[in-house]
């Protein structure tokens, strides 16, 4: 991918870590939205094996490639997953008009409990999504409620859900347990989402612009609290948004109101 120097700051970078996404709203030029639509409809996406590089995943010229090589898709990419991730998975995903159905609420992953790694999901929505086309629904926050799949299907809505509408050429990139699923497409236009999954293969820590590092408004990103949540257990996502902000930034010190440390005080021993 480009080398760029468009990284995330480090009060974005830990909104991330607190929603579980981040948003570039019409980030795609036009043209290359415009190319999208007829070369997803003819199947021109190539096969990629788990584990592929990038390089080798996309060839030059690839609608693939030309969105990764955007400087604020690929500086976002680089800050969380890292440098030279490699490609899990990709997929266009179509809902057809008055398809009926939606996809049950679900994360893209099985029990998964690492906090100093996580894989970027890349969703591109070529096209401008309205509210009748349905969009993708996420519960923003959910990334860290460890669940196994569509455990979480049964759940119909949740307080704090959103149902993505945006413009033409917007990309949003999503840690891979984020809850979420495609809405039925009411419309009379064929919806269509382009995701890929990435891998990282370097440790994820300190990959953005971290001159912000002290900012306050780190801490402030990483205290909120989501409306699906009780006011109790809000507080568990927190201690594990603060032990994920540790993995990342490689500071075991780092703490919010003294929770990590508290609890993780053992007197006298080694």
């Amino acid at each position: 991918m480009t080398t760029t120097k468009h990284l995330l700051t480090s009060v974005e970078t830990a909104r991330f870590v607190a929603n579980g996404y981040h948003r570039m709203d019409a980030i795609v030029p036009p043209g290359l939205n415009e190319r999208a639509i007829p070369e997803f409809d003819a199947g021109q996406q190539p096969h990629v094996d788990y584990g592929t590089p990038v390089k080798d995943a996309f060839p030059e010229g690839s609608i693939s490639r030309a969105l990764l090589d955007i400087p604020a898709v690929a500086g976002a990419l680089q800050s969380l997953v890292g440098p030279d991730p490699t490609v899990d998975h990709h997929h266009v995903h179509v809902r057809e008009p008055h398809e009926g159905n939606a996809q049950p609420l679900h994360g893209d992953a099985i029990i998964d409990t690492r906090i100093d790694a996580f894989d970027v999901q890349l969703m591109y929505y070529p096209q401008e999504v309205t509210a009748d086309m349905g969009g993708t629904l996420s519960v923003p926050g959910s990334h860290l409620r460890r669940t196994n799949e569509s455990d979480t299907g049964r759940y119909q809505n949740l307080r704090g859900q959103t149902r993505l509408t945006c413009p033409p050429g917007t990309v949003v990139l999503l840690h891979h347990g984020i809850w979420h699923g495609g809405r039925r497409n009411d419309s009379d236009i064929r919806r269509y989402m382009y995701k890929i999954r990435f891998n990282p293969t370097v440790p994820q820590v300190r990959t953005w612009d971290v001159s912000d590092l002290d900012d306050p408004q780190v801490a402030e990103a990483l205290s909120v609290f989501h409306p699906w949540s009780e006011h109790a257990t809000a507080r568990l996502e927190i201690y594990n948004r603060i032990k994920m902000w540790r993995a990342l930034t490689n500071d075991p010190s780092f703490d919010i109101d003294y929770w990590a440390t508290r609890v993780a005080n053992r007197p006298g021993r080694v």
